[in-house]
């Protein structure tokens, strides 16, 4: 059997095999975080950037010869004094073997306050989270299917204490160069822990996603369209501004339906000149929408948007992203060129 054949064979059987989980109970929460300010400016869980090194991360089938010796820093200025960061580089190793991806994630938490059971301040204390990854795509042969995987290394540190797992990311790409859509399936965070932090055994925040994008025929605009959480069809979560209180002082949370829950699961983005040196992006996350918003004000929370500005061998990308009427998060990304000289 070819290794073809074995790559396609394990991403079927890791997809019948991973059950969905319960949000809350899940550890390095970090890694569905993007880092990627023009994720981030499309919605924040694009999945069909077939010319970014970022894109790797969260969908590793979109490596390929393209992506080769360029390198990306990029860097959020998280909430509540939250820093996030990643690095990401590609290298063909050969025309036959193809283009491998590597990348560096951390969470910096900075200095918190520890406490003791009965709310005695005891001192301060550090928190961080870091992953390491390589990844690898292939083409199937004779098709426009393009099968990838990342291996990932995870560390967590509370304190004194710390946590090591590992993780494989499985994605399943369709990318016709003569058509204006590609679309691709991917299960991310498949793995366990290999050291926990008191022996107890948690999960890994697996994500099941579907996302496409089409790029229209006569105006140079491209639309992303994601299905996230695919695991866990159930989302609702209702939201306590939402609810109502009557005169007697009975509560009425708010009701989800089938619609509404459905919404929950999609993200859109557009992206303007997506071939040009300047580029505009708009995205909108429903679930987070309808999850932070306020009653009878406007929060604007699920609204994202940037811009990209490509000088010679750099190319800047920004992305602002609302979470809160008091929350707000920009992200910065510097991508780089290795091969050319100006």
């Amino acid at each position: 059997m070819n290794k073809n054949k074995v790559l396609l064979l394990i991403f079927f059987l890791s997809i019948c095999s991973v059950k969905a989980q319960v949000g809350g109970e899940e550890i390095y929460q970090f890694l569905n975080l993007s880092t990627s300010a023009r994720q981030i400016a499309l919605g924040g869980d694009v999945l069909t950037l077939l010319d970014d090194v970022n894109q790797p991360i969260w969908n590793p089938s979109v490596i390929n010869k393209d992506l080769d010796n360029k390198l990306s820093l990029n860097y959020t200025s998280y909430l509540a004094g939250i820093n996030i960061g990643s690095l990401s580089y590609a290298k063909t190793i050969s025309r036959r073997f193809g283009t491998i991806h590597s990348s560096i994630k951390y969470l910096d938490y900075g200095t918190l306050i520890g406490a003791d059971e009965q709310g005695n301040e005891t001192g301060n204390f550090n928190a961080n989270d870091i992953a390491l990854s390589i990844g690898y795509a292939v083409n199937l042969p004779w098709t426009n299917l393009y099968l990838g995987s990342n291996i990932r290394i995870i560390n967590s540190n509370i304190a004194n204490f710390s946590s090591t797992g590992i993780s494989t990311d499985l994605a399943l790409l369709y990318n016709n160069p003569y058509q204006p859509f590609t679309v691709t399936l991917v299960a991310r965070n498949i793995g366990t822990q290999v050291q926990t932090f008191n022996g107890k055994q948690e999960r890994l925040p697996f994500r099941l996603a579907l996302g496409g994008s089409f790029q229209l025929e006569h105006v140079p605009l491209k639309w992303y369209v994601t299905l996230d959480n695919l695991q866990q069809w159930n989302l609702s979560v209702p939201n306590p501004s939402d609810q109502t209180t009557d005169l007697e002082g009975n509560t009425t949370q708010e009701k989800i339906g089938f619609i509404g829950n459905t919404l929950r699961h999609f993200v859109i983005g557009a992206e303007l000149f997506p071939k040009s040196a300047i580029n505009i992006r708009l995205g909108y996350n429903f679930r987070r929408a309808a999850e932070l918003k306020l009653q009878n004000a406007r929060t604007f929370s699920g609204i994202s948007f940037g811009f990209g500005l490509k000088m010679n061998k750099f190319k800047l990308n920004y992305a602002y992203s609302k979470f809160h009427s008091a929350a707000n998060a920009s992200t910065f990304s510097l991508l780089i060129d290795l091969d050319r000289t100006r």
